[in-house]
């Protein structure tokens, strides 16, 4: 039975990421027919049809395999991972809310010491915007403190993106961490699980990482290295939230600490001066500027319990050593 049971989970994993990146790149296909993310149609005001595309099919696509794998395999939802454990898990969803925006300010900080020449404590940047919109709307806009601005839009990041976000990131959640890392973690042990989602996730960004999203189009090494460092930003990151998720008993802290990460992953970059290569920093998807994921990531790996559900770490606890 335990044996048949895998090779279902196999048969589902396989239809499931058929769906996922089926809907997500011929929505990625889309996009780069209608003019990428650079030249892409604008619907509304700003809004473009690539952010209006990104924001609901392409992100929605793991969250809607989900959905058609268990209506197909007729798997049923008794394991959908949706109810939220709040009252036993509440650690997970402050780490959750408040982490992802301290480790992404931990990793600009590093990167910053790495190459000091690329940060402007003036804010040039910040300063030049508000000179501009001064000069359009005829308010005194350039006396604003650029740090008041720096440090408002940190606080609403880390209060307020988590809600905000929770959407879009649901519908990438309630995919990879609802359904795919439960089909893994049954087929194989939690480091190698891990190691898996990362690569899948990765590769399912690759359509709009090589039109540009988070790393540009002329970065050192582009158009490989972006897609490479999305493979390591997706299985740092995803462990951390992995882990929120296997403790938490539920999706929700994974989709409020993606959520939190969407909402601040750009602060840094509003403090470089020059050219930087983002393939490094300081945003969180750059090698340097992930650093404070890597390390909670290779803690999590580290530890003999990391990766067990509480119940089994008990189990371990008092088993009979001479079983």
């Amino acid at each position: 039975m335990k044996m048949k049971n895998k090779a279902l989970d196999t048969k589902r994993i396989w239809i499931y990421l058929a769906i996922s990146f089926g809907i997500a790149w011929a929505t990625g296909l889309v996009i780069y027919l209608t003019g990428g993310l650079v030249d892409s149609p604008k619907l509304a005001g700003n809004i473009s049809l690539a952010f209006v595309l990104l924001a609901t099919t392409y992100m929605g696509a793991p969250a809607l395999a989900n959905l058609l794998t268990r209506i197909i395999t007729k798997e049923g939802w008794e394991n959908a991972y949706l109810r939220p454990v709040f009252k036993r898990s509440w650690l997970y969803w402050l780490l959750a809310w408040v982490g992802p925006g301290l480790l992404t300010i931990l990793g600009a900080a590093v990167f910053f010491l790495f190459f000091p020449q690329n940060y402007d404590s003036n804010l040039t940047f910040l300063r030049d915007m508000l000179e501009t919109s001064s000069a359009a709307t005829g308010q005194a806009l350039q006396e604003i403190n650029p740090w008041i601005i720096v440090i408002a839009q940190t606080i609403q990041a880390i209060l307020i993106a988590p809600v905000i976000n929770a959407i879009p990131t649901l519908g990438e959640e309630f995919g990879w961490r609802a359904y795919l890392q439960p089909k893994l973690m049954s087929l194989m042990d939690g480091r190698n699980a891990m190691l898996l989602m990362g690569v899948i996730w990765g590769v399912w960004h690759w359509p709009v990482i090589l039109m540009g999203h988070n790393y540009g189009l002329e970065y050192p090494g582009a158009p490989w290295l972006g897609p490479l460092a999305m493979i390591w930003f997706c299985f740092v990151l995803g462990t951390f939230i992995g882990w929120l998720s296997l403790k938490g008993r539920s999706v929700w802290p994974a989709v409020i600490a993606h959520a939190a990460i969407n909402g601040i992953a750009g602060i840094g970059a509003l403090l470089v001066q020059g050219e930087v290569n983002p393939i490094l920093g300081p945003m969180p998807v750059g090698l340097i500027g992930s650093v404070g994921f890597s390390i909670v990531a290779l803690v999590i790996l580290l530890s003999p319990s990391g990766l067990k559900l509480p119940s089994e770490v008990v189990a371990d606890a008092t088993a009979d050593p001479m079983e």
